[in-house]
């Protein structure tokens, strides 16, 4: 068969009629023992991470997940974490070693630049955090011992892009002189898979928070990690000894989320233009930070390596507001919850707070939101916005 478009692929991929007994979905293999026939089935390794021994390495309605995940992403293979950050650190985990260095975009997941800066550092990895935007500059802050080169597209928060494509061509220029190529690692999640390919780019390794757009009901958490042929083996290996497998009911929620992945991300994406474009005319919103947006410094680069966005953008208020004007303004929100994550069909608005480690935190304290665009009617959640606003300005 030839490659599947992407619609088709998530209606179809990691369906096993064998394994469902002939229904349309693979169930959720409940289960911790798993028994085999006979002594020499017992006894039989030679199966290796594919064979279902234990599930707590993972289950048959883990597999299913893991590939379609990574027929959606084009990998060789997927592993399939309890959360996005386990995802994340499995995925670190699986190739740093003391005294290798990593190279860390500042845009990551606090939480990710958090376990770098804590628990790696403390077993003797050195960490490099580097502008989100820094591109084929990246160069200049490899060393001889990187190991890791861990990228955001966009950045958390302020959603810079990385230029995927220069990253690598700097990453392959500096390896000429060394043993081996530093690991190109990248949090996929904004896209939700659908919309950047970034191993078709230069990337080595994929991660997505499968419980934001994957999973898409505020129901489950879920990490993956997409892996191309030279990683697979080590990331599955390293899951499995860390024993941070996904539960079989998340992964069955996971899977049923990508069935709708493609509708569900147009609709989010349609609402988020739309309601992007409308909040940059407003006199209260000093930018409206969202690269599908021409005004975006990076739109180009946008348009040059992505088929679409998601729902999730940052605005930033014209001016300094104290804090009962924007309580005002967020407590009174009618169709806007206030609340972590994102991905699912809810509307969610939220404040932001850069991190102290975070370049552009001190260059300009004007109040910076998040808005995650569900899938109600834009025009309810644009009247919402608008009310929001006016509180604000008559606080």
């Amino acid at each position: 068969m030839t490659t599947r478009r992407s619609d088709t692929a998530l209606a179809h991929a990691g369906r096993d009629r064998q394994l469902s007994a002939g229904t349309v979905n693979i169930p959720p293999f409940r289960c911790s023992t798993v028994l085999f026939e006979d002594l020499a089935a017992f006894e039989d390794h030679s199966q290796g991470s594919e064979a279902f021994r234990y599930a707590r390495d993972g289950t048959p309605t883990a597999r299913a997940l893991e590939s379609a995940y990574a027929e959606l992403e084009g990998a060789a293979g997927a592993v399939a974490t309890c959360s996005g950050l386990s995802a994340v650190t499995v995925a670190l985990s699986s190739f740093l070693r003391p005294g290798d260095h990593l190279v860390l975009s500042e845009g990551a997941y606090e939480p990710t630049v958090a376990y770098a800066q804590g628990v790696l550092q403390e077993f003797g990895v050195s960490v490099t955090l580097v502008p989100p935007a820094i591109g084929g500059r990246i160069g200049e802050a490899l060393q001889p011992n990187t190991r890791i080169v861990y990228l955001e597209s966009p950045s958390s928060g302020t959603f810079e892009l990385q230029d995927l494509p220069a990253i690598a061509a700097a990453v392959r220029a500096a390896a000429v002189q060394r043993e081996r190529k530093p690991l190109i690692l990248i949090d996929n999640t904004w896209s939700g898979g659908l919309f950047h390919q970034p191993l078709s780019l230069g990337a080595d390794v994929v991660i997505q928070a499968a419980t934001k757009y994957i999973s898409g009901h505020s129901d489950a958490m879920l990490g993956l990690v997409a892996c191309n042929e030279a990683t697979l083996a080590s990331i599955r290996r390293n899951a499995k000894l860390q024993g941070i497998y996904a539960s079989p009911d998340d992964c069955w929620l996971g899977l049923r989320g990508l069935r709708t992945l493609a509708v569900r991300l147009r609709q989010h994406m349609a609402t988020g233009l739309a309601l992007a474009q409308w909040l940059a005319e407003q006199p209260a919103v000093a930018e409206v930070l969202h690269p599908g947006l021409p005004q975006h410094p990076q739109h180009a680069l946008w348009q040059r390596d992505f088929s679409g966005a998601s729902g999730l953008f940052a605005f930033r208020l014209q001016r300094q507001y104290d804090r009962e004007a924007l309580r005002r303004m967020l407590d009174g929100l009618q169709l806007f919850g206030m609340g972590y994550s994102f991905g699912a069909f809810e509307s969610l608005l939220i404040p932001v707070r850069l991190p102290p480690h975070r370049s552009t935190a001190a260059a300009d304290d004007r109040p910076l939101l998040r808005l995650h665009a569900g899938l109600e009617a834009m025009e309810d959640l644009q009247a919402d916005l608008a009310a929001g606003l006016a509180r604000l300005e008559t606080a």
